[in-house]
């Protein structure tokens, strides 16, 4: 259903959203007019209360105008990050310590670990076992989508085939900048270390004092990368991308970053580097579709949990049907918002984040649909009956018991997803992302003889003689043989 449709006949009175009881909502995308009361509330409650829509009092393009994200200016990412990739081009290792030394504020004396050379990074044995039972589900989830080859005669004497190989050589980007994201590194390494990849290398920013962090080693060890760079931002990407003296060019890069990272990707793309990458990722978003049988106290968690990441992230709040108390959640969000040690981070995104009211099932799911979540939470009564309508997200967690965090880290499904809506037209990161597919086929002289004149027809209607007579001139040496 579309989400026009879902609308039809849910003009409901907009309820009162303020904890006094007053009008709180003039709900138009275009002019972001929303008038709250205040006074007695506490700053960080007005920091935390994010602004709220009412579905069924837009248009359809104030609607679709609540799909963006906060923009991103790739054209002046673009002027920023093209010197920089240009300078590693030309100047390699030595522009790698000199953007490291400007932007880490640390003196690398080497660029590239040979992790073979690495010893064995002591970690707590609570921690330890935490990242050994996230790798065993992560290699068990994306062992699991290895596909059986086939062979598929099409017809007598005409048999295809697709074989599966790996991709030689990948790049890893595992973020350092505000958070440490050993578990990155899993996700990332273990279904490259299954496809059989021969250069495997980890791009993270050291330490201060140039070491690597000790549970990003140990996960990159247990799942098989070959090389550490260390190394963060868009000098990183431009390593890998063209090589130098220590770090061996890749064919693909992965893995997710911030603007400036995505923005070297997307350049290093279609440049004369040849690399391809996993997808345009952004800022990392999750979105909540909830009602009234959802804890506020989840609701509120969840929301956070993505909030955390960083200012420019996104969280969207769907909440479906009546009996909602959003008052809770908001008072959730501001106790909870309190205690997190990376709390400002969360009031910055918070600020430009919003909750959406859904009259029913099918308005909440178009929305979702419509916006393309990173990650989909859906806390409902009936989750599992939403699963079949879901078209466009990067990564879906049912019911009350399945917080985000989970696939985050250990549930064994990929956490680089996605974001900024191209979950519409883009996947996760899975074991295909590290393979390459090559497509053969072989023909008997009877499959030639029956297949063949059908392709000298079709050549015929393209115009291109030399197709045609790779075919006929064939076909003339089976009849002369068959004649003799």
């Amino acid at each position: 259903m579309s989400l026009e449709g879902s609308l039809a006949g849910c003009r409901i009175p907009c309820r009162s959203i303020s904890p006094f009881e007053h009008p709180s909502l003039i709900c138009r995308v275009n002019r972001l007019n929303i008038r709250s009361s205040s006074g007695t509330r506490s700053e960080l409650l007005a920091a935390t209360r994010m602004k709220t829509y009412r579905l069924a009092d837009l248009h359809s393009t104030e609607i679709h105008n609540l799909k963006s994200r906060p923009r991103i200016d790739f054209s002046s990412m673009f002027g920023v990050v093209g010197p920089i990739i240009e300078d590693v081009r030309k100047r390699g290792d030595a522009a790698i310590i000199d953007y490291t030394t400007k932007f880490d504020g640390v003196n690398l004396d080497k660029v590239v670990e040979c992790v073979a050379d690495l010893p064995d990074p002591k970690l707590d044995p609570a921690v330890q076992a935490a990242f050994d039972v996230a790798y065993d589900n992560i290699r068990a989830f994306h062992a699991a989508q290895r596909n059986p080859e086939q062979v598929i005669e099409n017809m007598k004497g005409v048999r295809c085939k697709r074989v599966a190989r790996s991709i030689d050589s990948v790049g890893l980007y595992v973020p350092g900048g505000t958070a440490v994201l050993p578990s990155t590194a899993l996700m990332l390494a273990v279904p490259a270390q299954l496809a059989g990849c021969r250069i495997i290398i980890l791009a993270s920013p050291p330490r201060p004092d140039g070491s690597i962090c000790k549970e990003v080693l140990y996960c990159a060890k247990k799942a098989g990368v070959t090389h550490i760079l260390k190394a963060g931002g868009a000098q990183a990407v431009s390593a890998m991308a063209w090589g130098t003296t220590s770090c061996p060019k890749v064919e693909k890069i992965l893995g997710p970053g911030n603007q400036y990272v995505t923005a070297a990707k997307m350049i290093l793309q279609n440049s004369e580097a040849m690399i391809s990458i996993d997808m345009p990722a952004g800022p990392s978003e999750v979105l909540v579709i909830a009602d009234k049988h959802a804890n506020p106290v989840y609701i509120a968690a969840d929301l956070l949990s993505q909030a955390e990441h960083g200012p420019d992230s996104q969280v969207v709040l769907v909440l479906v049907g009546e009996g909602v108390n959003l008052d809770e959640i908001e008072m959730e969000l501001e106790k909870q918002c309190k205690s997190l040690p990376r709390g400002q981070f969360a009031l910055k995104a918070l600020s430009h984040s919003f909750t959406v009211l859904a009259h029913n099932k099918a308005e909440a799911i178009s929305f979702s649909n419509l916006y393309a979540p990173e990650h989909l939470i859906i806390n409902v009564e009936d989750a599992d009956q939403w699963v079949d309508y879901i078209e466009n997200a990067g990564s879906v967690f049912i019911g009350r018991w399945s917080p985000e965090s989970i696939g985050d880290y250990a549930s064994g499904t990929n956490h680089v997803l996605p974001t900024y809506g191209y979950a519409r037209m883009y996947g996760g990161v899975s074991l295909d992302s590290f393979m390459k597919y090559i497509t053969v086929q072989s023909l008997t002289e009877e499959g030639l003889k029956t297949l063949g004149p059908h392709v000298v027809k079709m050549a015929e209607v393209e115009g291109l003689e030399a197709h045609k007579r790779a075919v006929t001139l064939r076909l003339q040496d089976i009849e002369t043989r068959s004649s003799v």
